[in-house]
């Protein structure tokens, strides 16, 4: 019987012990912003707020900021910092994107970009982390966000026609896109293949409207030449970027058109459009483009707190940088799930020898 109560004891101390082992192994990766990244978002902070009140975070959980490297950064303050967009004393900071940072204590955390006015832009973002898994929620700024320009509702894209099916009629009522729909009019965080994908899933005529949504003193949008569009390099256009956002373009010819960004380096890292427009109602294909090389180093932004007024437009020539993609929500071991049941399956064996 002695026996027996010794292998009891055996048998409690290893569930135990498995038990501390599964909870000390769990963690969950968060990516921030979800397929958003972490960029200036279109309508301000309120991106950021939905998303941490959305999500539980813990000690031992990974956030993900992803970003291209020269066009933001992250770096954690105190709660004063954060209310105030102020950097001159972050307690964390990183510049390379994508940057992942594990939640090492409990309680408030704050993070923002630097760059010149992207924090009073809405890039910022608080949490609260647990001790355990409990939900905690988002803290909120002591100070309310910066207005923003209103966005106009997106207004969803025709699908193309289906493969035999008769092509639109040349009489259709124009027809308004909102370019990159959710995502708005920004640096894509995966670089040009996400303006290039929702160029492809559209069909454009003489006579719609392109809706560029962005914010104001981020970002401007000019239609270019195609040499300018590929080098991202404006030297022959002399109209001016439109640089008040939603910014709404009417298509009056038909034939290539090409959008960028104006902002040093915006172009390079992916802020750009090229779309075929076509006067009747046959589908046209976006238009090929060599890609331009963009380069690994941008302008050292001003400091924080200062307004951004956009630079003359001359990028040296760029190399493509494309984000990696954000990586998925890890999930507990199933080793590490199992564990415990092959411990009770040991001690059953031992209670009945």
């Amino acid at each position: 019987m002695e026996g027996r109560f010794n292998y009891m004891g055996v048998f409690m101390a290893v569930i135990v012990g498995a038990m501390m082992v599964h909870g000390s192994s769990a963690q969950t990766t968060h990516t921030v912003g979800d397929s958003l990244g972490w960029v200036v978002p279109p309508a301000g902070d309120a991106a950021y707020r939905t998303w941490a009140a959305s999500t539980t975070f813990a000690v031992g959980d990974v956030l993900v900021f992803n970003f291209p490297t020269g066009i933001h950064d992250v770096a954690e303050v105190n709660r004063a910092a954060f209310d105030s967009c102020n950097s001159t004393s972050p307690i964390s900071m990183s510049t390379n994107g994508p940057t992942n940072i594990t939640l090492t204590s409990a309680g408030e955390h704050h993070f923002i970009c630097t760059f010149a006015r992207h924090c009073n832009l809405g890039q910022r973002l608080a949490i609260n982390v647990s001790a355990s898994s409990a939900a905690a929620p988002a803290p909120q700024p002591t100070t309310p966000p910066p207005a923003t320009a209103p966005i106009s509702p997106a207004v969803p894209a025709t699908p193309p026609p289906a493969s035999g099916a008769p092509a639109p009629s040349p009489s259709r009522a124009a027809m308004t896109y909102t370019v990159g729909d959710r995502l708005g009019w920004l640096v894509p965080p995966g670089g040009p293949i996400a303006y290039q994908t929702w160029a492809r899933g559209n069909t454009f005529m003489v006579g719609d409207i392109l809706v560029f949504n962005f914010t104001n003193g981020a970002h401007d949008v000019l239609e270019v030449t195609r040499p300018e569009f590929d080098s991202c390099n404006v030297s022959t256009t002399t109209a001016a970027p439109i640089m008040t956002g939603p910014a709404r373009i009417t298509l009056t010819s038909a034939g290539e058109h090409h959008f960028i960004c104006t902002f040093p380096q915006h172009c390079s890292f992916g802020q750009r459009l090229a779309i075929n427009v076509t006067a009747g109602g046959s589908t046209a294909t976006p238009p090929s483009g060599s890609a331009p090389t963009p380069s690994s180093t941008a302008t050292p932004p001003p400091s924080s707190g200062s307004p951004a007024t956009p630079t003359p437009f001359t990028p040296s020539t760029p190399s493509p940088v494309t984000a990696p993609p954000p990586p998925g929500n890890s999930a507990t071991s199933f080793a590490v799930g199992v564990l415990p049941f092959t411990f009770l399956a040991v001690a059953v064996a031992f209670l009945y020898n």
